[in-house]
């Protein structure tokens, strides 16, 4: 008499029994998938202090995006690698990446000092620089030979090799600005001011981030136009390699293009 009973307490103490079993599992896979991450070789990705937008933005909780950024994070995860950005400014970044402290940066090649000492990827995409004026200003760009006596607000530190040739004979006049948004506040307040130089997606971002809208121009004539790459370290040129065949198939397929479609 006592065996059904004993049967169906056997069934149920089995039942727990697995249930615990498979609760137990998957917390454990779980581990397994994390530990897995945490060992995942790291890329050391400057994002730049306060970023470049559109291409790397920095929100006030150290969230990122940008163009770049989303580029570069989505190769680098399917490459096996775990992104940490870090923001390192502008002067220190070139002797951090040969020292190994980073080991990645978004750049031209046209804007680094020393380029043969770094290896860059293919172009992620093209940086065109141009003139921003106010709407209402009397400055118009016909060419560089056609520039005399022009006073231009830049970006501090940047390079322009079709410009330094004017600057060094005091055809342009340089006044250069920590933040690419004080390149148009200075155009709007300041005085003496005839142009600004940036790059024509990073102008149009800030413009709107502003609303500043029809309160500028810009050039039609590009001042040039530079591939914006990924710069490692020589040591890096294998995962460079690799970058650029997965950059390719980005461009093949058109997800580089969604990518940009969110921020212009």
């Amino acid at each position: 008499m006592c065996r059904p009973f004993l049967q169906r307490w056997l069934a149920a103490t089995a039942f727990s029994l697995l249930c615990t079993t498979a609760a137990s599992a998957e917390p454990a896979s779980q581990k397994a998938d994390d530990g897995a991450d945490s060992q995942a070789p790291v890329l050391r990705l400057n994002v730049s202090t306060g970023g470049y937008p559109p291409y790397l933005i920095v929100s006030p909780d150290r969230e990122y995006s940008g163009i770049a950024y989303d580029v570069v994070t989505r190769i680098a995860e399917r490459m096996g690698y775990r992104v940490e950005a870090l923001e390192i400014p502008r002067k220190r970044v070139d002797s951090l990446l040969l020292e190994g402290h980073i080991d990645a940066t978004p750049r031209a090649r046209e804007w680094t000092e020393n380029p043969e000492k770094f290896v860059f990827t293919d172009a992620i995409v093209p940086v065109r620089e141009v003139f921003f004026t106010t709407r209402d200003s009397d400055f118009r760009f016909q060419g560089l030979d056609k520039l005399s006596d022009v006073t231009l607000v830049t970006p501090l530190g940047y390079q322009y090799p079709q410009l330094e040739p004017l600057f060094k004979n005091g055809t342009l006049k340089r006044y250069e600005v920590s933040e690419d948004r004080d390149i148009f506040t200075f155009l709007l307040h300041g005085r003496g001011i005839d142009a600004g130089v940036a790059d024509l997606l990073v102008g149009q971002w800030i413009i709107r981030q502003n609303d500043w809208q029809g309160q500028f121009r810009h050039s039609d004539q590009a001042i040039s136009e530079f591939g914006y790459r990924l710069m490692v370290r020589p040591d890096w040129s294998s995962f460079a390699e690799t970058f650029n065949e997965q950059l390719a198939e980005m461009k093949a397929s058109g997800e580089l293009d969604e990518i940009l479609d969110q921020y212009r």
